[in-house]
């Protein structure tokens, strides 16, 4: 049996309750019994409500946190890398040198960055499975989809600017809830250090411990052009993480997968993991090539090789996770066991019953369109900021004069804010590099529909695929901001006319991409969306909300303690320091130590704990993620897992997964001896007093 088997096995024993360090809880269901009989520690209702609103969500797919009262905000470099990366130039790059605004003044907006502070959590299950009731297919995606709508927009009121509302499935369907947030998009760069230091050891090192990473970036939020004034904030821990302290980890984990179906986990293994590993594979090396060109290459690409290879490990060790027999052979077993109560009373059987095999049916269906929704209405055939750019106004327009609760969700009332926001951005497009990714996509829409595909013949008709992306790149006007700028606010009237090659691909392509956008819809989401529904109920039946909701890029609290594990045989400590990155350093990269802090060594503490792992149950979305103490006291930042914690998409083991994350008392090290920001660490440090 496989060592992934025996840990899962083990996890399992306990089915219906989690195990101590196990859990992503919503706010407003934390396991006190539990937190208290493990760590004697009671959360009670104003800790929690302080610990809700000093978190925050990084729209793109990040978290942070509050660290002052004048919207100081801390995350990951990683996570703020894009903002540092179009702030640059090839004169001035951010990435190599960091960023550090000695002023305030000098704080600069970041184009795309939009912060969630999480206000208030209201329940809707009852108003959105009344719109559902009784209906099917697509009668049934229509009314789910309008009264989430409606919901959403009566909450936004008349404040977009400010607030954001998204009404959130959890347990798959059994409860769906309000998530109220007050909108920061005016975010601006105050910190960031060397890419060297934020991403020290690189690839190698991902996802592996030790660790010796000062992966931490610093923001701003700002309000009608001042710095935000905010009344929950972390402050810092005096000392920082100490071993076998318990830890609360506050973030926003992207999504996990522990109650799907074994026809849905067979799905994502074979129809979703194992061809976007090919295709990342391929991307990588593409990207690889274009950035060995030059300097500039290398700058203008790293990002998104970050991205690429963070994605394909990550990826990679799910799929492991999903082939190992002796996995699924237990996943099996957990899904019979759910099964085995609902055909023991006809009742049951009669109501949920059938949900397994309805839920099977449309994951069969979903594979007879996947390449086409993947290619041309997710959009993988046409890689390029410049259609996205199009895609977004031609949609805009046409969705923009229809009711609200009939438009596409994207298109909301309620998420026109974040659109707007990434179509007026005043990011830099280059057009090299977008000529290298349009004409690689074009290439695999063509291999994954085939030639002969009357779709592919419309896009491509006698062009190369590397022809096209130059006529349309070259031919568009799409990268300036006041043009797409013009284009929205011209409405459908100006979108129509536009003869940018853009515009007018997107449009061409529109109505195939809505078509099987809408197979989707009706034939497999909202036949899961249903059945998962009728689970949800069984597994309420039995479980009750004893048992936490998957993970859905919502806020949640994970609970657990400061603690290494066992390797084969050979125990991980759970701290490095900074002396041990010196050590580490190579001198070549990934693996060079940046010239800031060689030329600090001397005045640094080097005994200074600089990461460490916990207990904490985390996934992608927990980056940026305050790491507290009972105190509500920032102790870390998290900025990782460990290799084990990358099957944690489908279940959690103790025994072996950490979160990894930067220390504390690092941070502050960092601030005051490498980089001199002292304006920083004075401010971080008064918010304590």
């Amino acid at each position: 049996m496989s060592k992934i088997a025996v840990a899962l096995l083990l996890a399992i024993a306990t089915s219906a309750s989690a195990l101590a360090g196990e859990g992503m809880w919503t706010p407003d269901n934390l396991p006190k019994t539990q937190i208290q009989a493990q760590y004697g520690f009671t959360p009670d209702a104003r800790w929690t409500e302080r610990v809700q609103k000093a978190a925050l969500r990084l729209a793109g797919g990040c978290s942070g946190l509050f660290v002052s009262p004048n919207g100081l905000v801390l995350t990951n470099h990683h996570c703020v890398n894009s903002c540092v990366q179009q702030l640059s130039t090839a004169d001035r790059d951010f990435i190599k040198t960091g960023f550090l605004a000695k002023e305030e003044k000098d704080e600069i907006k970041c184009p795309e960055i939009e912060l969630n502070r999480l206000d208030q959590i209201s329940h809707v299950t009852a108003r959105v499975k009344k719109a559902t009731e009784g209906k099917a297919g697509e009668d049934y995606s229509k009314a789910e989809k309008a009264v989430k709508s409606d919901i959403e927009k009566e909450c936004v009121g008349k404040d977009s600017e400010r607030t954001r509302c998204d009404v959130v499935d959890l347990y798959h369907g059994g409860v769906y809830d309000l998530y109220k947030y007050h909108r920061y998009q005016d975010v601006r760069l105050v910190f960031a250090p060397e890419l060297e230091m934020a991403f020290f050891g690189g690839d190698p090192d991902n996802f592996n411990f030790p660790r010796y990473d000062l992966d931490m970036g610093v923001l701003r939020a700002y309000e009608s052009g001042k710095p935000a004034k905010v009344a929950d904030y972390f402050p810092f821990s005096k000392n920082g993480a100490d071993a076998g302290e318990m830890t609360v980890i506050v973030g926003n984990p992207g999504g996990t997968d522990r109650q799907l179906t074994i026809a849905e986990l067979e799905s994502t293994r074979d129809v979703d993991l194992i061809p976007t590993l090919f295709l990342l594979a391929e991307r990588r090396g593409l990207t690889e090539q274009f950035r060995s060109g030059s300097d500039e290459h290398w700058r203008i690409a790293q990002s998104d090789l970050f991205g690429i290879e963070n994605s394909y490990k990550a990826l990679r060790g799910r799929l492991e996770a999903l082939q190992d027999p002796t996995v699924f052979e237990l996943k099996r077993k957990q899904e019979a066991e759910l099964r085995d109560f609902v055909n023991a009373d006809p009742a049951r059987k009669a109501k949920y019953g059938a949900a397994w095999d309805e839920i099977a049916k449309a994951n069969g269906a979903y594979r007879n369109i996947e390449a086409q929704y993947k290619f041309i209405e997710y959009g993988r055939g046409f890689s390029s900021k410049y259609f996205d750019y199009a895609r977004a106004l031609v949609r805009g327009a046409a969705e923009r004069g229809k009711p609200n609760a009939e438009r596409l969700r994207e298109f909301t009332d309620s998420k026109l804010p974040s659109v707007t926001q990434r179509l007026f951005s005043t990011a830099p497009v280059y057009p090299d590099y977008e000529k290298v990714k349009l004409a690689w996509s074009l290439t695999k829409l063509r291999e994954w529909l085939g030639a002969d595909d009357a779709f592919v013949k419309q896009v491509l008709g006698k062009e190369s695929p590397e022809a096209l992306a130059k006529r349309l790149i070259d031919g568009t006007k799409l990268g300036d901001p006041a043009i797409r700028k013009a284009l929205w606010e011209g409405g459908a009237d100006a979108v129509a006319k536009s003869d940018d090659p853009f515009i007018v691909l997107a449009r061409s392509v529109d109505p195939e991409a809505r078509a099987v956008r809408k197979r989707y819809e009706n034939e497999v989401e909202s036949v899961v969306d249903k059945n998962s529904e009728l689970i949800a109920a069984a597994r309420f039946e039995k479980y009750g909300t004893s048992v936490y909701p998957d993970a859905t890029f919502t806020e949640r609290f994970s609970f657990g303690a400061v603690k290494g594990w066992d390797e084969k045989g050979v125990a991980v400590q759970p701290f490095t320091d900074i002396g041990g990155a010196f050590v580490h350093a190579t001198g070549s990269y990934p693996f060079a130590l940046p010239k800031s802090w060689l030329a600090a060594k001397d005045s640094l503490n080097l005994k200074q704990r600089l990461n460490f792992v916990s207990t904490n149950d985390i996934i992608g979305g927990n980056s940026g993620s305050p790491v507290i103490n009972r105190n509500a006291e920032v102790v870390g930042l998290v900025f990782d897992g460990n290799i084990h914690s990358l099957g944690g998409d489908y279940w959690y083991d103790e025994r072996l997964n950490r979160a990894v994350s930067v220390h504390s008392g690092a941070i502050l090290e960092a601030l005051r001896k490498v980089y001199h920001a002292d304006r920083l660490a004075d401010e971080i440090e008064a918010a304590r007093k």
